[in-house]
């Protein structure tokens, strides 16, 4: 049996179900159920906290999990798990950042007993160190954008994703400690254990499935024999393009390929000029 630990709330908590489910792994949940089994009788969910998800992977309560690098560092549990694959969701950087009217601008400003506000002190204190700074550091669980206006701190350390929110609070980034994004980890022994790493594979291969074609569109179209070469060069393809006979009409081939979803626009006006109809624009669920 695999255990994989998901997010049960927060910004990538859908994201990372819904990938799941389009790799095949759909779920039946009851009411707030802490755990779903899903149509593989060898696979289940528990959903637990993504803070405590990098934990769970690493002692052994989840075969799997899928979380944010940053919760993983902040842990400090990165040497006590494998990463498998990068979801390349919750884009975000935890900076260190300053009001705007301060005279802090660059780390080089940064002195020791100043004092930092942070939802994530483990990996803010071991950046500091690995910059001989010591600051203090005053670990807070949320709303960290106020600290240094009520004044319990002259900075804070907190992860943003556009810079937005600092920008609302009149903060200024001063310097990026760690990107992070959504991965998915594995227990050490669990990838090591014969009779699991098969199915680990499948899930791992699964969800690239999902995320390659998350990319990608596959474009149907109608077209004259006579400019089928001229929309092979415009159209390529992961393979080339497959073509097949229309029955009604010899002089007409139906034209299939997959294309990179910021190529439709230019791709789909190059082919009208050539004189191609009946296009069709339509989402992959997955490629393998």
């Amino acid at each position: 049996m695999i255990l994989l630990a998901v997010p049960n709330k927060g910004r990538i908590s859908e994201p990372v179900i819904k990938i799941l489910e389009k790799a095949g792994l759909k779920m039946s949940v009851k009411g707030r159920s802490l755990f779903a089994k899903t149509v593989d009788e060898d696979i289940n969910v528990m959903f637990a906290r993504a803070r405590d998800i990098p934990e769970f992977v690493a002692d052994g309560v989840a075969d799997l999990g899928i979380t944010g690098y940053d919760l993983v560092l902040e842990r400090g549990v990165e040497d006590r798990v494998e990463f498998l694959l990068d979801l390349n969701l919750g884009k975000a950087d935890l900076v260190i950042a300053a009001p705007e009217d301060s005279n802090i601008s660059s780390i080089d400003d940064l002195k020791d007993g100043m004092r930092i506000a942070t939802e994530f002190p483990n990996i803010t204190r071991k950046f500091l160190e690995s910059r001989n700074l010591k600051l203090e550091i005053i670990e807070l669980s949320g709303a960290t954008e106020i600290a240094p206006f009520i004044g319990i701190a002259d900075l804070i350390s907190d992860l943003t994703s556009t810079g937005t929110t600092l920008r609302l609070n009149r903060l200024k980034p001063i310097v990026t400690i760690v990107s992070s994004t959504t991965r998915l980890i594995a227990n050490k022994e669990s990838i090591k254990d014969s009779k699991k790493q098969m199915k680990i594979n499948q899930i791992v291969t699964g969800i690239k499935s999902v995320l390659h074609a998350q990319t990608k569109r596959l474009i149907m179209m109608n077209a004259p024999k006579e400019i089928l070469e001229d929309i092979k060069k415009v159209l390529p393809g992961m393979s080339g393009p497959t073509v097949s006979q229309v029955l009604s009409d010899d002089s007409i081939v139906a034209i299939h390929a997959v294309i990179d979803e910021k190529e439709v626009f230019s791709t789909v006006a190059k082919l009208e000029e050539l004189g191609a109809k009946d296009i069709l624009i339509i989402p992959i669920e997955r490629i393998l």
